[in-house]
């Protein structure tokens, strides 16, 4: 027969026995969400200035259609963003009475451009001494072809009678003015550069009329 010691002290099992794991686990969660909201104020931080420098915003850019140009190229006062978008595009920084720049990523409809789409590109002309269209990857390089060829300017660029031009931005060869694209599917990016502007305003901006820049159409895909 067992007996019971009348004076046996009960074990009490209770989550209040380890306060001290609560408050760890609360401090953990708590230190968890702060380095994902750090991480994630840093991610947007970065990407923010990454597209104001490779993009702009309507306070550093013109658009026109497809075609974007900033507005403060080579201005001595430029902004951070322009300054930075210069020094990586290794472009010089020429004035905007000197030289203007206009960037398209996508036609006259607003869809990207890329390589496995056919696209004509007809401008009037421009009241400038010279100006020249190239095409590069989404990154800025230029894109291999067998021909050679990766930008056409006002010199060698065929025109009809009455000064318009229409260039052919495609895959493989076509008539008149081929600008080939590859045979790489990727993103294309067209740089249209316009030396002295023979119009200015009154700050000595080169001014190019909208109606002067060139439409992108594009004509059939792969």
């Amino acid at each position: 027969m067992t007996s019971v010691l009348p004076n046996t002290p009960h074990v009490l099992t209770s989550s209040r026995a380890t306060p001290w794991r609560e408050e760890g686990s609360h401090s953990m969660r708590s230190i968890g969400y702060f380095i994902a909201a750090f991480a994630g104020a840093l991610l947007l931080g970065i990407g923010s200035a990454w597209y104001m420098i490779e993009r702009g915003s309507p306070l550093t850019t013109n658009k026109v259609g497809p075609w974007a140009s900033w507005t403060s190229e080579g201005n001595p006062n430029a902004d951070a963003y322009t300054k930075a978008h210069l020094a990586r595009s290794g472009r010089l920084p020429l004035t905007s009475t000197v030289a203007r720049y206009f960037v398209a990523r996508t036609d006259s409809e607003g869809y990207r451009l890329t390589s496995s789409c056919e696209y004509s590109i007809e401008g009037r002309p421009l009241n400038a001494r010279w100006w020249s269209l190239a095409v590069y990857d989404d990154y800025g390089g230029l894109i291999d072809n067998p021909s050679g060829r990766y930008s056409f300017n006002s010199e060698e660029a065929l025109r009809h009678a009455d000064g318009t031009f229409r260039i052919n931005l495609a895959p493989k060869a076509r008539p008149e003015n081929w600008l080939p694209s590859g045979d790489v599917d990727q993103y294309l990016i067209l740089l249209l550069r316009i030396y002295s502007p023979r119009d200015t305003d009154s700050s000595g901006i080169g001014l190019i009329p909208d109606e002067r820049l060139p439409k992108i159409e594009r004509k059939a895909c792969e």
